[in-house]
């Protein structure tokens, strides 16, 4: 691949992962707001509409993207020899069962059967940011 041609998939990757991560921090938000909404509400049901939408239209094409890219990344750029890149890989993994595990809720709000308090959601929705956090630092500091 062209150095040119790296850095635009590069630059997908992070557009990607921008999308995906918006994500990953607003779908828990919104299900803080829903826990609260009776179910079977006019609330209640602009809240699955919202969710849906957000997961299927953002989420997941963002999310498929950036493990494409980034994968095609580490492929040409030789990562996998990084120590760094494998504790990466782990955490983007962790994110990924994060996103799952939005899907899982996501689906109970869908079908009125979620037990979950608010407060849960406002702990899950500290997951990906932590998770972001690390992820940034091994990438920008390559610490090993």
């Amino acid at each position: 691949m062209s150095g040119e041609g790296y850095l635009w998939l590069k630059a997908l990757h992070v557009i990607a992962i921008i999308s995906w991560m918006a994500g990953l921090l607003y779908l828990p938000r919104l299900f803080v707001y829903h826990a609260e909404a009776k179910a079977g509400s006019e609330t209640s049901e602009l809240f699955k509409v919202m969710e849906r939408r957000l997961m299927k239209a953002i989420m997941l094409p963002a999310a498929a993207v950036a493990w494409g890219a980034g994968l095609t990344l580490a492929v040409v750029g030789g990562l996998f020899a990084d120590g760094w890149f494998h504790v990466k890989l782990s955490l983007v993994i962790l994110m990924t069962v994060s996103h799952y595990m939005m899907g899982r809720w996501r689906a109970d709000f869908a079908a009125d059967r979620n037990t979950r308090p608010q407060r849960f959601f406002r702990i899950a929705n500290e997951v990906p940011t932590l998770l972001m956090i690390v992820i940034v630092v091994l990438v920008v500091l390559k610490p090993f």
